[in-house]
């Protein structure tokens, strides 16, 4: 049988020794000597023993910047689910690996630094989208960070539901939880059309006429 890529070998050897020893104790000397690899071959898949824990995170960002640069102004939310989608599903398909790496990084307070500005990399990328659709004005700032917020916010919920074994349908909730978000972002935007306007008062819509054109021009 043909052996594992240097890169898978020192990964399963990283994740085998923060288990026996703890992360703070395991050094890059160790991990490429339980691979079977010297220390040059290490750097060359890794640059630092902290990238073991998160070695795909640039490659995420790409498949999300793809996945939403591929849409149009008229599939923009059906973009932003399926990007996010795409951060799941790559967690989904490393199984258990991804389980120890949440618990890993649940007990070491540098890698709860390092997860937390990649989170803060995925809304920024979808901020500027959603902002870019939402029209790019000063006025739509709030509402496209938020979106973002709440884009990410479920993600990782479902995520971290199926990270602790309490979830064994995690797409399906996935899917549950993106139909909520967009649910409260998705309602009718300003196309520059015609506004219809009920109003009731006693007052002789002759004098509030002036008034109203000024609202809505």
């Amino acid at each position: 049988m043909a052996k594992a890529p240097a890169k898978e070998r020192l990964a399963e050897a990283a994740f085998a020794l923060f288990d026996e020893r703890g992360y703070e104790q395991t050094t890059v000397d160790d991990i490429a000597a339980r691979a079977g690899v010297g220390r040059t071959t290490f750097f060359r898949s890794f640059r630092s023993k902290e990238d073991v824990i998160f070695p795909d995170n640039d490659e995420i960002l790409t498949a999300i910047r793809g996945r939403l640069s591929a849409s149009t102004p008229q599939t923009a939310l059906v973009a932003v689910s399926e990007a996010a989608r795409l951060v799941l599903l790559h967690y989904l398909a490393e199984g258990s690996r991804a389980s120890s790496r949440y618990a890993l990084v649940s007990t070491v307070p540098a890698l709860r630094a390092r997860e937390t500005a990649s989170i803060q990399q995925y809304q920024r990328l979808f901020f500027g989208y959603i902002y870019e659709w939402m029209g790019g004005q000063l006025g739509s700032a709030l509402r496209a960070e938020l979106m973002a917020n709440a884009v990410v916010t479920a993600h990782n919920h479902v995520l971290r539901r199926w990270l602790r074994g309490e979830s064994d349908a995690p797409e399906a909730e996935f899917d549950a939880a993106m139909g909520e978000v967009l649910e409260l972002f998705a309602g009718p935007r300003d196309t520059g059309g015609a506004a219809v306007l009920i109003l009731r008062t006693s007052k002789d819509l002759r004098e509030l006429a002036p008034r109203l054109q000024q609202l809505l021009t």
